[in-house]
């Protein structure tokens, strides 16, 4: 099978020919449909956060269960499903307390590139085995994985669209709806309007939210922002003070959530500013890991509060499903957040056009 590779931070993928062994216990082989471009295998790319290599890349993925090795009972062959770059073992204490983004396993999976409960790798050249993305590896014609890291979904739904629920979609959504809990009637502030903020833009408006404020230095995302349900946009390259603006446009005080995805520590210090006393910040960007950010803590006693979003806070097994359905039903406009399709073979195209600017989300169709 074909599998597009990183052998070292800050070069081009290559696709090579490479072997994918059978499925082990709990494990289940997905020939891939198609395959979400996200930031996030780019901030893993670019050495941005630490990565084990080589390794195949890509995690937003959706396909047709192929085989499925001994123990597996979530899913069979034929079924349709979308890995999740979340874990959950289902075990540990924050999956026991109904937070499953949280799972203690989900941060040796993301860190070793490799399945879960240290099972190894699963796609190798010859001797040389890969590590996979967050267990995934998904820029690849097949994967194998752990059965809880992938979600059955209905089989009409097309996997061009419905992959990106893997990651950045249900991470923007889940982010309003979940983590900052919006309430009907309540102020949302969005900073960075890429494939996440997007989608944070559909969950505040799926919440009720009163006034949906879009932030962002790209013209086109402020207007999809805009078609999506924000009220009012802000560009920062046509205002001398992005805070000023929102304050401005919430009455004088504030926002009551600003929601941070631009993964940049000084858009994560303006979000925060533009929140009024008591108001919630969220942080969904990833920030490289050595960024740092600054807050006065006085501003802690006037009951503002941040806080960091894993996926969305999502129950995957529940949402996803659900948010399939609203997609398929006409309620949950996903589609349009797709600029634009590649082919595998032009995997580096398509971080080129999301480096450049040039889409608001791409996808890979295998």
């Amino acid at each position: 099978m074909k599998a597009a590779i990183l052998y070292e931070p800050n070069t081009p993928l290559k696709i090579e020919d490479v072997e994918i062994d059978d499925p082990q216990a709990n494990e289940i082989m997905i020939k891939l449909e198609a395959v979400g471009v996200c930031h996030t295998d780019l901030s893993f790319m670019k050495g941005e956060m630490p990565i084990p290599t080589p390794i195949v890349v890509g995690h937003e993925g959706c396909g047709i269960v192929e085989k499925v090795g001994p123990g597996v009972t979530s899913v069979q062959p034929g079924d349709k499903v979308v890995s999740m770059v979340a874990f959950s073992c289902g075990i540990c204490r924050y999956c026991a307390e109904g937070r499953p983004t949280l799972c203690l396993e989900y941060l040796n999976v993301m860190m070793m590139a490799e399945l879960p409960f240290f099972a190894g790798k699963r796609v190798h050249k010859g001797d040389q085995y890969m590590n996979q993305l967050f267990g995934l590896g998904s820029f690849a014609e097949y994967c194998v994985v752990h059965e809880r890291a992938v979600v059955k979904i209905q089989n009409d739904a097309p996997s061009d669209v419905v992959c990106l629920l893997g990651c950045g979609v249900t991470t923007g959504i889940g982010a309003a709806t979940n983590t900052a809990k919006v309430r009907p009637g309540e102020s949302v502030v969005v900073y960075g309007v890429g494939g996440v903020g997007l989608s944070a833009v559909m969950g505040a408006k799926l919440a009720g939210a009163g006034n949906i404020i879009a932030v962002a230095r790209s013209q086109n995302k402020l207007d999809m922002a805009k078609e999506l349900g924000a009220d009012h946009v802000i560009n920062p390259r046509e205002v001398d003070d992005p805070v000023a603006r929102v304050k401005e446009l919430t009455g004088g005080m504030g926002a009551d959530v600003a929601i941070e995805a631009a993964g940049v520590a000084s858009v994560i210090e303006q979000s925060f500013a533009s929140i009024h006393n008591g108001g919630r910040c969220i942080v969904a960007g990833m920030a490289p890991m050595t960024a740092t950010t600054s807050f006065a803590p006085f501003e802690f006693l006037l009951g503002k509060t941040i806080k960091g979003t894993v996926q969305g806070d999502i129950v995957s097994s529940i949402d996803v499903p659900r948010l399939v359905d609203m997609y398929m039903a006409g309620k949950l406009p996903i589609d349009k957040l797709i600029t634009k399709s590649f082919s595998l073979d032009q995997v580096n195209e398509a971080f080129e056009a999301m480096e450049n600017k040039e889409v608001l989300r791409s996808v890979i169709k295998i």
